[in-house]
């Protein structure tokens, strides 16, 4: 799960209708110095609008590693939603004065994706509070601890009192996090009961221990401030010790309020809540469901397609698995069975320790390493970003999902990282370990997010932007790849695999059964018990993921499905020509597009390809 992906792209009849379009009316040819010409106008109009999109968001300017506004936070206001919504009209006026048919062939797809995000921006502006701000996958209330620890560096004075002013000025955001809370409320979107416990918790995690309290240990944001202010060699011990005595007073004084405000409206909250799950129960649910799914998948695929889609891969992963069955000569051939072997013995699970929890750690450590002397046999391209392993923070582990990936800093800053939440052992099955890392980081996530980062030659929004079912595709699809070179040795990691696909199958019953044909949680926590052997504690929180991210599970096997089917199309057509090395370099190197365009770039090559045969 690649986290905080929440940028768009659209239904791809909508691309396939804009290009065609404009080439069809096209009567004009033009040479090689006016089409540089254009393009070059184009790009620089596409970078100039990312820089001052960035520049407007102090948060995504320090995940790219950029120092601008450094002691701010970015504006969450519904005024500042509302201006961004113009700008995005603006642009697509000033999109007008580029003249389509002259741009190059990588420009065109450029202007395409561009104009498809910025109408998107605009046509789906009257879904924007169809959301939760604040839920136990996420929200403003451990986002910004985990951006303070995690992102904010601290490399002299300034960027510490930098850190110390973002403090200080918590509390103002929070009140723009109420007002975004209460205008839902206004409207009737509240988040299911289930929601308020998670989130009460974690901010009492966030406003625990010193100076909040009198217990022993620094609270993790006074600890982490504390530790690199230590570290910076421009700054005496008293200029330490005065820096950290600030940190102190804007932790007193802006965050503890903050919190105690949120809690305070959010108790209040929980009283009006109730157990309605789906998208459903919102306002025009089931226009904005279906807005979500174009967005999520990219495609035109109604609710009940995938629906039944998922029921057909169910049915067929489930074969699969009972030939693993024999392999390891289960005792009986009733998959349920196997299914409660795999949930219950200890043989699968680390203790719940501290010595069980590093054990794994270091496991997934080993599984990366590995991976990653393996790459020659599956890219010609390859990052230059490092790829870490890290647990997933104590503040928020409790709720947190189960792994996910945060991106590298483009500058080499930070390393892209591998999150695994080792809160409950027994939620971490070993048998899924190696899919689990091949997912988030290598050759997940990480080879697709960093590489898209580091190339050249494209607009900066095609590097740092991305559409579910391309990127989740993208790592569903790795979880397979490393079986086709060897790995997957022991028949219960491949039996993991197949469990790790089943469970994104079985999302797109689940996904679409309580958002559409309104199934309770009771009813998809039966639904994942009777079909995959994940654990009843794993069942539990991803339910309740899909419940606050209606859509966001349909992008993984809808995108897996289409890239597999345009590589066997491309080995059908290239029989010996085809090189897998080649392909995923089709695939990552444009950055993330919309399946029909990854198609479109797919079938290019294949025609170059076999052009090229002699």
């Amino acid at each position: 799960m690649k986290k905080h992906l929440f940028l768009s792209s659209f239904a791809c009849i909508v691309l396939m209708a804009c290009g065609d379009q404009k080439e069809k009316f096209s009567e004009k040819i033009y040479d090689q110095d006016r089409i540089k010409a254009e393009s070059d106008k184009a790009n620089a109009f596409f970078d100039r609008v990312f820089d001052r999109e960035v520049d407007r968001d102090p948060i995504k300017a320090a995940l790219l590693g950029i120092k601008t506004h450094y002691d701010q936070w970015t504006d969450l206001s519904e005024e500042h939603a509302k201006k961004e919504m113009e700008i995005s009209k603006a642009n697509l006026d000033s999109l007008k004065s580029i003249d389509f048919n002259a741009l190059d062939e990588q420009t065109k797809i450029s202007y395409r994706l561009f104009e498809t995000d910025a109408k998107q921006d605009v046509d789906n502006f009257k879904w924007h509070l169809h959301d939760y701000p604040v839920n136990q996958m996420g929200g403003t209330h451990v986002d910004l601890p985990t951006f303070l620890i995690n992102v904010h560096l601290v490399d002299n004075k300034q960027d510490a009192e930098d850190y110390i002013s973002r403090l200080s000025k918590v509390n103002s955001v929070f009140d723009q996090v109420l007002n975004n809370l209460k205008l839902r409320e206004a409207k009737k979107i509240l988040p299911p009961k289930f929601v308020f416990p998670y989130v009460l918790n974690d901010c009492k995690n966030v406003i625990t221990g010193k100076p909040f309290d009198k217990s022993a240990e620094n609270n993790p944001l006074l600890e982490d401030f504390t530790k690199k202010v230590n570290a910076l060699k421009d700054v005496d011990d008293a200029g330490k010790k005065e820096l950290i005595a600030k940190a102190n007073e804007a932790l007193l004084g802006s965050v503890k309020p903050a919190y105690e405000k949120l809690m305070t409206y959010w108790a209040e909250l929980e009283k009006k809540s109730t157990t309605d799950d789906g998208a459903w129960k919102l306002p025009e649910g089931d226009a904005f469901y279906d807005a979500a799914l174009k967005q999520t998948t990219t495609t035109e695929l109604t609710a009940d397609q995938i629906h039944d889609l998922g029921l057909k891969e169910v049915e067929r992963i489930h074969n699969e698995m009972r030939e693993i069955m024999k392999k390891v000569n289960f005792k009986s051939d009733n998959l349920q069975e196997f299914f409660n072997f795999m949930r219950v013995d200890k043989q699968f699970y680390y203790p719940n320790t501290a010595e069980g929890k590093e054990a794994y750690r270091v496991k997934a450590v080993k599984l990366i390493d590995d991976m990653k002397k393996e790459l020659d046999k599956l890219f010609l391209t390859k990052p230059k970003a490092d790829c870490v392993v890290k647990p997933v923070e104590a503040f928020r582990e409790k709720s947190a999902g189960g792994a996910f990936y945060e991106d590298p800093a483009p500058d080499g800053s930070r390393p892209g990282r591998y999150y695994i939440n080792l809160y409950n052992m027994a939620d971490q099955a070993t048998y899924q370990m190696e899919a689990l890392a091949y997912h988030e980081g290598i050759p997940g996530h990480h080879m697709q997010i960093a590489i898209a980062q580091e190339l050249k030659g494209i607009p900066k929004f095609r590097m740092h932007g991305g559409n579910t079912a391309y990127v989740e595709g993208w790592a569903l699809y790795s979880e397979k790849v490393p079986k086709e070179i060897g790995f997957y040795q022991d028949p219960y990691s491949d039996f993991g695999r197949l469990a790790m696909e089943l469970f994104r199958a079985a999302r797109l019953v689940v996904d679409t059964g309580i958002h559409r044909k309104k199934w309770t949680r009771e009813k998809a926590l039966a639904y994942f018990k009777e079909n995959t052997p994940n654990p009843e504690g794993d069942n539990k929180k991803e339910i309740e993921r899909y419940i606050v991210w209606p859509s966001q599970a349909t992008g993984y096997k809808i995108g897996m499905i289409k890239i597999l089917e345009l590589r066997e199309n491309a080995k059908t057509k290239l029989a010996d020509k085809f090189d897998i090395r080649e392909f995923h370099d089709v695939v990552l190197t444009s950055g993330p597009v919309p399946m029909n365009v990854l198609e479109e770039m797919v079938n290019t090559w294949v025609s170059k390809k076999l052009g090229d045969r002699s």
